[in-house]
């Protein structure tokens, strides 16, 4: 297989976002507009598609929904409004509809993850404790129902659209097998979970699974990614890994 044909394509929201940010139905159009400009370069709308059928998209999106909207109550009225549950069936509505423009643009192969385990987030374990439990469960449990309609969201696309190559990452099971670390922040933290300006880091960055109060480190986003890539458990991801959706 000619790997160089092969396109790498993400949609992600960060844990924590600072200042203005392009919400996923933006970025949509803005790839519908390169999708149209491809065409239009090529001048061979048959080629085009087939490129693009050949990309890998990677799609994380999700996190921001709770930590910067379901689990701020004093600035969003979303979880006065909905329950639990409630919210991630709307989310998942929504998510649908965005992985099937997605795919009318002609991506097939897509990589959607899961939500990762937001409730063990220093930041979070900091703001509401976790009565002597390593992580906030009942905000993991919270955001267990998204990942929960996620996967057969998955399932459903997969069956119902035609040569489509969906996959799910299940990153908290990923997250719950991996080494023990230390649950802290490599640096000093701010009150909105972020570093200390010009604070200095831990010097050893291998030994903790959180870079600062919200986003994973370096090593934990490797052995996220390797196990994504090539799975060491069928509970990794559903129902191919990366490195076999490629060959695909």
């Amino acid at each position: 297989m000619n790997l160089e044909i092969i396109t790498f394509i993400l949609f992600v929201h960060v844990y924590f976002s600072q200042g203005d940010r392009i919400s996923l139905d933006g970025q949509l159009l803005n790839h519908a507009t390169i999708v149209s400009r491809l065409k239009l370069l090529q001048g061979n709308i048959t080629f085009t598609n087939e490129y693009i059928n050949k990309c890998i998209y990677l799609v994380n999106i999700g996190t921001n929904d709770y930590v910067n909207n379901y689990l701020m109550p004093q600035s969003y009225l979303t979880s006065r409004i909905y329950n639990p549950d409630q919210y991630a069936a709307i989310l998942i509505q929504q998510y649908s509809q965005q992985l099937t423009t997605l795919y009318n643009l002609g991506a097939r192969k897509v990589v959607v993850f899961g939500l990762g385990p937001i409730g063990c987030t220093p930041a979070q374990i900091a703001r509401v404790g976790t009565n002597g439990r390593p992580c906030v469960e009942s905000i993991n449990n919270i955001t267990m129902l998204f990942n929960n309609r996620l996967r057969p969201l998955v399932d459903d696309l997969n069956n119902n659209l035609r040569d489509a190559r969906f996959t799910f990452v299940n990153v908290s099971g990923i997250a719950a097998n991996r080494l023990v670390m230390p649950n802290v922040p490599c640096c000093q933290i701010q009150s909105n979970g972020l570093c200390v300006p010009n604070s200095i880091p831990c010097p050893n960055r291998t030994s903790t699974a959180w870079y600062d109060g919200f986003h994973p480190s370096e090593i934990s986003n490797s052995r996220l990614a390797a196990r994504a890539y090539i799975a060491r458990s069928p509970l990794d991801v559903s129902p191919n890994d990366i490195s076999n959706l490629a060959r695909l």
